[in-house]
């Protein structure tokens, strides 16, 4: 191939890469910025610390708006209104460690981006002899953030237990991670569930205050960023954007930097 030729090719080339993790052509509430909806109670995903956002998600959405030539604009708020506020166009994306299932996903787009496992946590000493997701619940409280995965969770749970014939579970719904470990703390709840890498994050910060009971659950729930339904543009570019941070090293330095496990990754 003559020389003047390849150059073009590999110009062509190159430019076609970086036209894919591209916003040029989405709506966004802002031009030159991308605005996410985030509820930073989920350590170590997004939480706050010296009142600043922090956490996996954090980082990984500076990388992509790097990738993406866009400065990432957070609004933070309670989790039950981040799916509202991107239907309504107030957001362009959602990046709050969604936990994917069949009811969010007929409400908005995902693009995966982790799989994790679930744990099942009470005070330490176990005083109410939970052994696990499984009938050591029927009859007890656990407390869970409203709105989310964890609460379809306990709420199967409940209906696992009424028609084995048991007393049922008693959901409490609260509206944080950190108020649904409270709960249980502080004797209201008996347990409550959180990711993997959230228990690990809270028994490392609190020794002594929580253990685990059980196996991990639901180790394969996929977490992703949500997208409008059907806003393709959006989608295509933060998928594109995906792809080159894992492909030049910076979602796994992400994933080393927060102590999950390898096993979090989608893309080996």
């Amino acid at each position: 191939m003559p020389r003047g030729l390849m150059a073009f090719f590999v110009v062509c080339l190159c430019a076609g890469a970086a036209a894919a993790a591209d916003l040029s052509s989405a709506t966004l509430v802002e031009k030159g910025a991308i605005t996410y909806g985030v509820a930073a109670t989920f350590a170590p995903f997004e939480f706050q610390k010296d009142n600043k956002l922090t956490g996996f998600d954090i980082d990984m959405i500076d990388a992509l708006g790097k990738k993406l030539a866009v400065e990432p604009k957070a609004m933070n708020m309670d989790f039950k209104g981040l799916i509202p506020a991107l239907q309504g166009g107030r957001l362009d994306i959602i990046n709050s460690a969604m936990y994917i299932n069949p009811q969010r996903s007929e409400q908005v787009d995902f693009i995966p981006y982790l799989k994790i496992g679930n744990e099942v946590l009470v005070q330490a000493g176990n005083p109410s002899k939970i052994t696990g997701r499984d009938n050591s619940l029927c009859g007890k409280t656990v407390a869970v953030t409203l709105g989310a995965i964890e609460e379809t969770f306990a709420r199967e749970d409940d209906k696992r237990c009424k028609d084995a014939g048991l007393a049922g579970v008693t959901v409490q719904t609260l509206p944080t991670a950190q108020d649904s470990a409270l709960s249980v703390r502080q004797g209201r709840a008996d347990a409550f569930f959180d990711s993997t890498p959230g228990a690990v994050e809270m028994m490392d910060n609190l020794p002594g205050v929580y253990a685990v009971a059980g196996p991990e659950f639901e180790q394969s729930t996929r977490i992703g960023i949500a997208t409008r339904k059907g806003d393709k543009a959006t989608h295509d570019a933060v998928e594109a954007a995906l792809k080159e941070i894992v492909a030049d090293g910076t979602y796994k330095a992400i994933i080393a930097k927060w102590k999950l496990p390898p096993t979090v990754s989608l893309f080996d």
